[in-house]
Formats: structure tokens, C-alpha cells, sequence
């Protein structure tokens, strides 16, 4: 990018006819060719703007010419939940926090849409292992309680047996004492 300084004393001719690289070079040490700046192509505006809609400026809906499909896909959004929630329920498998069987019902539920995010998943994760402790408590109970209530019966019905067994070797020697 050079341009022609025009100078009263040079005629354009004389430029014009400096076809060589030596004469272009002598005008150029001469002072009459001089080299043009580079334009600015600044990116500062374009920084600034950016950094405004990070922060959610200037993307209203009269900025909009997309629709909400096209400017964040919902199967994108759809990927990126279901990458969430199977790295959650791997990660509960892998520590032992849920066990398989809880963990492929999780894995379908989560991909028939059941949990909307990954707190959501955890709070169900949280409630099921609370019942499912609940219903084992309540279980040890009730197998405590039927143990209890079976041994009572067992002693109830052996103390039975000892007194008949008691009443008849009284019947017996009552009668064997009548008979004698």
C-alpha cells in the first residue's frame, strides 16, 4: 500500500515512469514514495460486546432472528442431561450407593424423561434408599415380633404339656390308689 506524495516540484510523469525496483527504491530513499499505514482493524468493540452478552445484555427478543430450537438445540440440551444424569447414577453404582438392580430402574427412568435434572434425581435416589431402610426396619420387626410371639407359643404349649402330662400321672396314681 504505497500512495504518491504530491510534491510542486515532481510532475506525476516522473512516478509513472519509474518502472524499476531500483527507481521505485530511489524514490522511496528521496522521500516522495512513502509508505501508507496499515488500517486498524480493532477487535476492542467486538471484546466489549461480547463480554456485555455473557452477561446477557443485547439478547432480547428484538435481537432474536432464530428460533429457540435453532439458537440452542433441544437435543443438545437433551444430550447433555442424560450425560449428566448417567455419570451421576455411574458414580452412585461405583461408590455403592445404589446397587445394580436400583441402578438400571434409575438408568430407564432417567431415559424415559421421569427426572428433570440431577437434583432431582438425587432427592429420589435419597427418598427411595430412605424407604427401602424403612421397610427393612419394619421387616426385622415384624420377624422379631413373629420370633417372640413363636417362642412364647412354644413355651405356652410345653408348660401345657407339663401340667396335662402332671394332671394325668396324678389321674393315673388316683386311680392306680382306688384300684389297689
Amino acid at each position: 500500500k504505497q500512495w504518491y506524495q504530491r510534491r510542486v516540484a515532481i510532475t506525476a510523469g516522473e512516478i509513472s515512469n519509474a518502472n524499476s525496483r531500483q527507481n521505485i527504491k530511489k524514490l522511496i530513499k528521496d522521500g516522495l514514495i512513502i509508505k501508507k499505514p496499515q488500517t486498524v482493524h480493532s477487535r476492542a468493540r467486538c471484546r466489549k460486546n461480547r463480554e456485555a452478552r455473557r452477561m446477557g445484555r443485547h439478547t432480547g427478543t428484538g435481537k432474536r432472528k432464530g428460533t429457540a430450537n435453532a439458537r440452542m438445540p433441544e437435543k443438545v440440551i437433551w444430550m447433555r442431561r442424560m450425560r449428566v444424569l448417567r455419570r451421576l447414577l455411574k458414580k452412585y453404582r461405583e461408590d455403592k450407593k445404589i446397587d445394580k438392580h436400583m441402578y438400571h430402574a434409575l438408568y430407564l427412568q432417567s431415559k424415559g424423561n421421569i427426572f428433570k435434572n440431577k437434583r432431582v434425581l438425587m432427592e429420589h435416589i435419597h427418598k427411595k434408599k430412605a424407604e427401602s431402610a424403612r421397610l427393612k426396619t419394619l421387616q426385622e420387626q415384624a420377624e422379631a415380633r413373629r420370633n417372640r410371639s413363636k417362642a412364647a407359643h412354644e413355651r405356652k404349649s410345653a408348660r401345657n404339656a407339663q401340667k396335662n402330662a402332671e394332671m394325668f400321672a396324678h389321674i393315673e396314681d388316683n386311680v392306680a390308689e382306688e384300684e389297689s
